[in-house]
């Protein structure tokens, strides 16, 4: 996992470079998904978001959520409606997410060719790929060697 605040730095000169404002609340909500260990949902950061701010409601966090997966700061876990911080936010191709079912750690992966090779495929079906979630859940190493010690 990246550091916090390399991803933070690195959403600042983004965000500045294209133009867009990098408000405190959206800051602080990809501070608050990018120190998590797995994903967030979106009420998990309302709460945590209220606790510093009296006057956060959904409709905050919502527009955060989509501003920063907008700028390609986060993903969305489709599979379990929660947020993840883009360790490399520059990189523009597709990626694919291995979910671990038991810690909730989330890796990302960019396998290009199989981005290239699904979006060919679309094409030659007469389908245009407008985004793409590709979710392995399964269980990372640290899990396997621990049921394995159990």
């Amino acid at each position: 996992m990246t550091d916090s605040s390399v991803l933070l730095a690195q959403a600042e000169r983004q965000c500045q470079r294209r133009g867009v404002r990098f408000t405190p609340i959206r800051r602080r909500v990809l501070e608050m998904i990018a120190t998590a260990t797995g994903g967030l949902k979106a009420y998990d950061l309302l709460d945590r978001l209220a606790v510093e701010h009296a006057a956060a409601r959904p409709p905050t966090v919502y527009r955060a959520l989509d501003f920063l997966i907008e700028q390609g700061l986060v993903h969305r876990i489709e599979s379990l409606n929660a947020y993840v911080a883009c360790p490399c936010p520059e990189h523009a191709h597709g990626f694919q997410l291995l979910i671990c079912r038991h810690c909730g750690r989330v890796e990302e992966l960019h396998l290009d060719d199989v981005d290239a090779q699904l979006i060919t495929r679309a094409r030659e079906l007469g389908f245009r790929v407008e985004r793409q979630t590709i979710e392995l859940l399964g269980s990372c190493d640290a899990c396997l060697g621990a049921a394995a010690q159990a």
